[in-house]
């Protein structure tokens, strides 16, 4: 998995580049939350080309089950979405729930992510 670990307005946070699996099993997320607690961070930021088709369609049980993982390991999750039009109206009812609350939330550049994570 390729990551770095960035600084940005007294914050620091997670970003995953790249993986060389996509996220498509309950364990893939288990490698995500270990480099949060290696590094002592608890903020992640996660590109849409690092989850499987198997996450944008609900009726698999990955979203859910990795959103829940995130949030029993207290992990804030930004996720970017370059274009959400593509998905289901199923899964854009689930970002739009998931973003009322302050654990998992979508942005459609990193910009707007990074000020999220900046006023947690």
């Amino acid at each position: 998995m390729n990551y770095r670990v960035v600084r940005k307005n007294n914050k620091k946070y997670i970003e995953c580049i790249s993986v060389e699996k996509q996220l498509s099993l309950e364990r893939d997320v288990l490698d995500f939350i270990g480099i949060c607690f290696e590094n002592d961070i608890c903020t992640l930021v996660l590109h849409e080309d690092i989850f499987s088709e198997d996450f944008f369609n609900l009726k698999t049980g990955l979203a859910g089950m990795v959103l829940q993982k995130f949030i029993n390991y207290h992990i804030k999750v930004a996720v970017i979405l370059e274009n959400e039009e593509k998905f289901n109206d199923r899964f854009k009812e689930m970002i739009m729930e998931s973003n009322k609350g302050n654990h998992f939330r979508t942005f459609k550049n990193i910009g707007d992510a990074e000020i999220w994570i900046s006023n947690l």
